[in-house]
């Protein structure tokens, strides 16, 4: 079976891939990684938070839109197509799950609905001309050496009017040992993408910093960590990352979720003066405006 544009061909597996292949790239996130994010993308308080703030600022964006089709490029093994699937299904006319990892697809089978379509893509060249409405690019920019090309390749993807949701850490100042282990290339600031909005021929929507409230406590974790990423051993960097991505404890991990959620509720309003994550979203413009 083959998809009208580009051709995309549906595998036995039930994932569209390009008829020329994807090839993951490890170097900027390694498919051991999945493993941790399938456990923490729905327990862990970081994602429920970020999913709280977001999902605030869908509905405030979208209004009572509906028959919208939308696609969560680079969304692993699909916690946010499911978190939306429950929350926000009957906006969506389609709501696919895209990744270059065929492990992360795979994995996603058992966490998305069967409605969700699968597409294994290259983000940097994806295709499609004005396919979907609403395009998420959640924690994946900052992976990506050529940041700016993959943000032209989402402005072609979008149809006129079409939004990109983009989440990605914030600030060179909360740089830290983790930023550097799991392969991130920089952290942003608000002026950085307002710098894409122009170069890319975007409309600058809203531009919001969270994870405001726990932002002490992570700059206290940074002040505590000891050796730099570059004097780690292996077995060193395994026992970091198991024990600063592992879910916190209840019912810390309940508080810890209860004040991240409590972000949503102010945080679009009253624009917070920093946070260590950003939320951008970037409207393709229609020839009217």
């Amino acid at each position: 079976m083959i998809s009208e544009d580009p051709p995309y061909l549906l595998h036995q597996d039930q994932i569209w891939r390009p008829e020329a292949g994807v090839q993951h790239r490890e170097e900027e996130f390694h498919q051991d990684a999945f493993d941790v994010l399938l456990n923490m993308q729905k327990r862990h308080f970081w994602y429920r938070g970020r999913h709280a703030f977001l999902l605030a600022a869908l509905r405030k964006l979208l209004g009572n839109s509906t028959g919208l089709a939308a696609i969560d490029l680079g969304g692993g093994c699909g916690g946010w197509v499911s978190y939306l699937n429950h929350r926000e299904g009957h906006r969506f006319s389609e709501l696919a799950l895209a990744d270059s990892s065929q492990r992360a697809l795979e994995m996603a089978g058992s966490v998305v609905s069967s409605s969700n379509s699968r597409y294994q893509i290259d983000l940097r060249s994806l295709g499609w001309r004005e396919r979907w409405d609403t395009v998420f690019l959640l924690d994946v920019l900052e992976h990506i050496p050529d940041d700016e090309l993959v943000l032209r390749q989402i402005w072609q993807v979008l149809k006129p009017g079409g939004m990109a949701f983009i989440t990605t850490p914030a600030l060179k100042r909360f740089w830290g040992k983790n930023d550097e282990i799991v392969g991130h290339h920089t952290r942003y600031s608000a002026a950085d993408f307002r710098r894409f909005a122009v170069n890319c021929g975007y409309q600058e929507t809203m531009t919001r910093y969270f994870m405001f409230f726990l932002s002490p406590l992570y700059l206290i974790s940074r002040m505590l960590e000891g050796k730099k990423a570059g004097q780690m051993s292996e077995s060193e960097v395994a026992a970091y990352l198991s024990r600063t991505h592992a879910i916190p404890r209840s019912p810390l991990n309940e508080i810890l979720s209860a004040v991240f959620w409590a972000e949503s509720l102010v945080g679009l309003d009253w624009s917070f003066p920093w946070g260590t994550s950003v939320l951008c979203v970037l409207r393709k413009p229609t020839p009217d405006d």
